[in-house]
């Protein structure tokens, strides 16, 4: 089996709650997948991505195909074996770097070609090769090869893109060999929305297991981003997974699983973590701030990971400013499992009716206070240099 989608209920917004069902397990949605590029959420073993609640993950093309290389893995087993994680895997194609390696790499239809950050080793990513990475590598959910541009791109640029975004769809689907691996076609548009349209309804034509909208947190305004998203996510087939690709804040999470969105990834809560950035019930606090070495309290008393049950503030702050990377295991912990936890609560509400309260409660505690933009991270699954 490669992968089957059901919706479960909807609320009257359009909102929605479903199972994803892989050959590697279920997962209950609307879900946030925790981002390990390399094979890794740092600081996380699969056991503690566990205890966070964490039911599927995200790793990159990109990267495992430069090191160690999608033929190792596969020798090796495949990478749920690689990296000893027995639930689903979703692979981003790689095509983000489009955007975030614009001096190493060059596009041309045939694909682009990159130059490694690392040590200047070449990789060339066509339609062809993403997706034999990603059979290599033994993936539920495999990504097809996207061209990204910059949120303010000019209309001509977003056009040819996602024109390409669409021919690649074509070539990714034709070079299939693998049937466990369901591919995803990602929507282009940049923030015009008949170019969204457009392409959301070309790639329908090519009946793919699921859909993702690409091309956001590129540097677009928050309210473009918002009516954007929205209304592609209105393009996007009815029966089937829709993704929202590198989002987002709590108050984004909530939001987009009103507009009808079913999967997310970010490196919001791993990222934030190692900053000492701390999303708890109340809002965002920074753990390291002189105001907690001597607070006695549990960092969120609702919280049911590990550090929140067993510890104070006072000793988080202590092991920032020891720069002791406990520390950042237990708040990388605390973050998934604050995240983990919203997307059950945002599940719950939507079987209740109730999203519209969840989103208020959400909007007081983070609508001032968000740890962050939501901009891409240096540990993205699709989003690293």
């Amino acid at each position: 089996m490669a992968l089957a989608f059901s919706v479960l209920s909807k609320d009257s917004q359009g909102a929605r709650k479903g199972i994803l069902a892989t050959s590697h397990g279920e997962v209950r949605t609307p879900a946030f997948m925790p981002v390990g590029t390399r094979a890794s959420v740092k600081g996380m073993p699969p056991f503690l991505l566990k205890d966070a609640g964490a039911e599927i993950v995200l790793a990159n093309t990109f990267h495992l195909g430069l090191r160690p290389g999608s033929g190792l893995i596969r020798d090796l087993g495949g990478l749920h074996r690689f990296m000893g994680w027995d639930g689903p895997i979703l692979t981003d194609s790689g095509g983000f770097q489009v955007f975030s390696l614009k001096g190493l790499r060059k596009v041309t239809e045939e694909g682009i070609a990159f130059r490694s950050p690392v040590d200047g080793a070449p990789l060339f990513l066509s339609p062809e090769r993403a997706v034999a990475i990603q059979e290599d590598l033994g993936v539920d959910v495999a990504m097809a090869l996207d061209e990204l541009v910059p949120g303010d791109a000019p209309r001509e640029e977003m056009e040819a893109a996602a024109a390409r975004t669409t021919r690649w769809a074509r070539r990714c689907r034709a070079a299939q060999h693998r049937d466990g691996t369901a591919l995803f076609g990602i929507i282009q548009g940049g923030m015009f929305e008949d170019l969204r349209a457009r392409s959301a309804a070309e790639l329908a034509e090519l009946d793919l297991p699921g859909y993702a909208a690409g091309g956001f947190s590129v540097g677009e305004k928050k309210e473009t981003f918002r009516s954007m998203a929205a209304r592609t996510a209105s393009f996007m087939p009815a029966r089937k997974p829709r993704y929202l690709m590198g989002v987002g804040t709590p108050l984004d999470l909530v939001e987009a699983c009103g507009w009808g969105y079913d999967l997310f990834d970010c490196v919001m809560p791993t990222r934030h973590a190692r900053n000492g950035s701390l999303f708890t019930s109340r809002g965002a606090i920074t753990i390291k701030n002189a105001e907690y070495v001597k607070d006695e309290s549990p960092l969120d008393p609702v919280c049911p990971c590990w550090g929140c049950t067993h510890v104070s503030k006072a000793y988080l702050n202590h092991l920032y400013r020891a720069d002791d990377p406990t520390g950042l295991v237990l708040a990388t912990l605390h973050n998934l499992t604050f995240y983990l936890g919203l997307m059950g609560r945002i599940r719950e509400a939507i079987g209740e009716g109730t999203l519209p309260a969840l989103r208020l409660e959400v909007a007081a505690a983070y609508a001032k206070k968000e740890a962050g933009s939501g901009k891409p991270g240096a540990e993205s699954g699709e989003r690293q240099p």
